[in-house]
């Protein structure tokens, strides 16, 4: 990654500009419904933001710790500027992530994506994520994935890494 780049924690006061960019960033995809303001300001000691050498917010992701699971850190979202791409941003800000779940006891990472969506299957898969491919699933779009897993219709693959 560029060291034209800074990580630091999100505040509340990034959520407007974040929200605002997150549609475009994920390609037209109306994903800001899934990103209220409570993620930033419930879990910004696990959650990264990314501003270029200007201040200007690149990417993020957002994560936790489970509160039923202690030992497994979840990734809610993770977005990163399209111009940005191909330089190891998301790498970091993943690997950011692993550092804090480690550092609170977590052993496992899980993040949750469409199986339609090649680039965010390819990517997990770089970093080592494997899908769950249990009972239940269902080889969609070349890739174990739960048929209507949070709604008919919102097929998702369950992708999990040993940290």
């Amino acid at each position: 990654m560029s060291r034209d780049i800074r990580l630091r924690r999100p505040t509340e006061a990034d959520h407007p500009i974040l929200v605002a960019q997150v549609d475009d960033w994920w390609g037209g995809r109306r994903l800001h419904q899934i990103f209220p303001r409570l993620w930033l300001q419930h879990f910004t000691g696990t959650s990264w933001v990314a501003e270029d050498d200007e201040g200007r917010l690149i990417g993020f992701l957002v994560g936790f710790i489970s509160p039923d699971r202690p030992g497994e850190a979840y990734i809610h979202m993770v977005a990163t500027s399209p111009n940005k791409r191909g330089a190891g941003l998301g790498r970091t800000l993943y690997e950011r992530f692993f550092e804090d779940a480690r550092a609170k006891g977590a052993h496992r990472v899980t993040a949750i994506t469409w199986p339609g969506n090649r680039t965010s299957v390819a990517f997990h898969r770089a970093m080592g994520f494997t899908p769950a491919d249990g009972p239940g699933t269902q080889n969609l779009y070349g890739t174990p994935a739960y048929p209507d897993y949070d709604a008919e219709g919102d097929d998702r693959a369950v992708f999990s890494l040993e940290i």
